[in-house]
């Protein structure tokens, strides 16, 4: 899956075009290096997003074929801190 739409999946970001303009500015690194937002994610990847006061990382624990409901979206990730 698309990194852009693996962000709005897990409701990391609230929208896609949000995490493809914040992937454009060069504010979202997989596993430390600036990636674009038609970057293939798989389980294993560390995304780090860098807001402007504060960075979140998150560990990728599966890469879902399709939407998930709200309730799902959490498990797909793991916040590292």
């Amino acid at each position: 899956m698309r990194l852009d739409k693996f962000l709005k999946v897990s409701r990391l970001i609230k929208r896609r075009t949000v995490a493809n303009e914040v992937s454009d500015m060069g504010r979202v690194l997989v596993n430390g290096n600036q990636a674009k937002p038609s970057k293939q994610l798989k389980a294993g990847d560390i995304i780090t997003i860098e807001y402007a006061n504060r960075k979140v990382e998150a560990r990728v624990l599966k890469v879902p074929e399709n939407n998930v409901s709200v309730q799902e979206s959490s498990t797909l990730y793991e916040l590292l801190d």
